[in-house]
């Protein structure tokens, strides 16, 4: 339960991370600061195919597998 927990919080926290990252980069691109902007994007989307794309992948594969959608059928 504890472990649980801590991995919850470690995913939000990160997810908060990315999101301000983001916005920062957002803010520098309507300030004028095209150079930071790319950069910032740049190691975001590096930080996305290293690191999250793999597991992103797994996880939609897993769901795929599992069986029946929750969708309302009609």
């Amino acid at each position: 339960m504890k472990s649980d927990l801590i991995d919850w919080l470690f995913s939000f926290f990160h997810l908060f991370l990315l999101i301000g990252v983001l916005v920062y980069a957002l803010v520098s691109l309507f300030l004028g600061n095209g150079l930071r902007f790319g950069l910032i994007m740049a190691c975001l989307i590096a930080y996305y195919f290293l690191v999250l794309h793999k597991n992103v992948m797994k996880e939609i594969r897993r769901k795929r597998t599992k069986g029946g959608s929750n969708e309302i059928q009609e």
